[in-house]
């Protein structure tokens, strides 16, 4: 038998392994499920996220007998690759990672090589309680079609941070955030890209500042990449001189840039949660003066998900927790400023009654801006800008 051969009738095995899975009732898959290990590769950079993944792991051994193991990565790019290379390499079954907390050029990244394990989304009890009707970053990642293969875990915006002994009106846009940085030399900065922190920060600015919107919905490869992206390589280059670090030295990501705020090195940080601020002061990593804003024509927005590789040794384990994730009680401990303060992805009207109060009992925390304070939400470009705009950004800026 040749080595084709072979490869084709391990695929042709995992798609059907795959199927069979897909076609079991859920009581099925949790009995399958019981006595998992699940490998959940996932950020690490934030110990409230991971005290919060510690505790879904405590409860989904509880309910399922599943362990879930916390894998803490730095860049999920890096765990693409890897799925890529087991399958490069023909391991096409027992794969080392299980679960895998996902959005944007990586989802895409998994989808067009054939990486994902398919549509799981439908078969989990949970998911039926997601907003897919007034929150379409559920459906669509980055332009991406979702298409079941990725189960919605939380809602993200960009919000800017700042002290208000420092700063009595915060700068709403771009331009406003320029004259700041020049009137308060190095009080300002971002994360280098390729940091998600600083890409995101380089693709509101591009939002804001170009003259051709539209081209950014599009694949990078049909637009006249350097004039849409002039306006924002002249607007950094007039930034970086007046930044933490003049442009030389950027932060490392947004915890560095948490830390300088609380230090007092900066005025101005960000996050891509609406509740960063308020739980960073509850657990004293912020001082009480911190409030958050947003620029007044919006700021980027999205839906982070996990998903499934196509050889996870352990799917059956994956989709219970991945159930789990979306479900009420999960989701409500997860939207709590004290815990994490992620939005829900969850609808509160499909819930009954017992599990909508766990959301309306919520506090809005002291730096939290309400849905009508948070304005539009913009949507984020075609996937391809996103390696694109970081290539250009190295080639101009990295030292």
């Amino acid at each position: 038998m040749s080595i084709k051969t072979l490869a084709q009738l391990c695929i042709a095995g995992t798609l059907f392994s795959a199927t069979s899975l897909f076609a079991q009732d859920w009581s099925d898959i949790e009995q399958k499920a019981q006595g998992q290990t699940v490998y959940f590769h996932a950020w690490g950079g934030s110990e409230t996220i991971n005290d919060y993944i510690r505790w879904a792991g405590e409860q989904v051994k509880k309910s399922h007998d599943v362990t879930l193991k916390h894998v803490r990565v730095t860049e999920t790019g890096n765990v693409v690759s890897q799925v890529l290379s087991e399958k490069t390499a023909g391991k096409l079954t027992e794969g080392a990672v299980d679960l895998v907390w996902i959005n944007g050029e990586n989802f895409r990244a998994m989808k067009q090589n054939g990486l994902l394990l398919g549509a799981f989304t439908q078969k989990l009890p949970n998911y039926a309680y997601v907003d897919t009707e007034n929150k379409p970053t559920t459906l669509f990642d980055f332009t991406t079609s979702v298409d079941n293969m990725e189960a919605p875990w939380g809602m993200a915006q960009l919000v800017f941070m700042y002290d208000t002994e420092q700063v009595s009106q915060p700068p709403k846009n771009m331009n406003q955030l320029l004259n700041y940085a020049e009137q308060n030399p190095g009080r300002v900065t971002y994360p280098a890209p390729p940091s998600f922190y600083g890409t995101t920060f380089i693709k509101q600015a591009l939002l804001e500042l170009t003259d051709n919107k539209e081209a950014l919905y599009a694949p990078v490869a049909v637009s006249d990449f350097d004039t849409v992206t002039a306006p924002l390589w002249n607007y950094l280059d007039a930034l970086h001189p007046h930044m933490w670090g003049q442009g030389k030295t950027f932060a490392s990501g947004a915890p560095q840039m948490k830390q300088l705020l609380n230090d007092g090195e900066l005025d101005i940080s960000l996050s891509f949660n609406p509740n960063d601020a308020s739980n960073a002061i509850a657990t004293g990593e912020l001082p009480e003066s911190i409030r958050t804003y947003v620029h007044d024509g919006g700021s980027i927005g999205n839906t982070h998900f996990v998903t499934i590789p196509f050889n996870s040794s352990n799917s059956a384990g994956a989709m219970v927790v991945a159930n789990f994730l979306m479900s009420p009680v999960a989701q409500a401990r997860k939207a709590d400023p004290s815990i994490w303060g992620d939005p829900t992805v969850l609808s509160t009207q499909k819930l009954n009654a017992e599990d909508k109060a766990l959301f309306e009992s919520l506090p809005l925390g002291q730096a939290t801006l309400s849905d009508e304070e948070l304005g539009s939400v913009l949507r984020e470009p075609h996937t391809s800008w996103v390696e694109a705009l970081e290539k250009a950004w190295l080639a101009r800026y990295a030292n």
